[in-house]
């Protein structure tokens, strides 16, 4: 099967477990040089992260949100990998 093309898959994980992973259509996540966006077919990209929140949005527009310190997040070939020293539990995400 084809990987959809307005989707990408993100792996989040912490030192100590995985967090989450499944199928997104956006990730924020706060970068050393301040909030990025990233979205299926972004540039590869390799950045540090600082200490904030990573939200995910699914395809069906759930979100997720996840405070973590320390790491880096590693995008290529529609595949996200956030990898961090420290994260939370998930934490609930208000519509806008």
């Amino acid at each position: 099967m084809m990987a959809d093309k307005s989707t990408m898959q993100v792996t989040v994980v912490a030192a100590d477990r995985p967090v989450w992973s499944g199928t997104a259509t956006g990730v924020t996540v706060p970068a050393s040089e301040g909030g990025m966006g990233i979205l299926p077919n972004h540039e590869p990209v390799l950045t540090v992260v600082n200490s904030g929140r990573v939200t995910v949005t699914e395809p069906d527009g759930t979100h997720h949100g996840f405070d973590v310190e320390d790491g880096f997040v590693s995008f290529d070939s529609n595949k996200l990998t956030v990898a961090v020293e420290r994260c939370s539990a998930e934490v609930a995400s208000a519509e806008e």
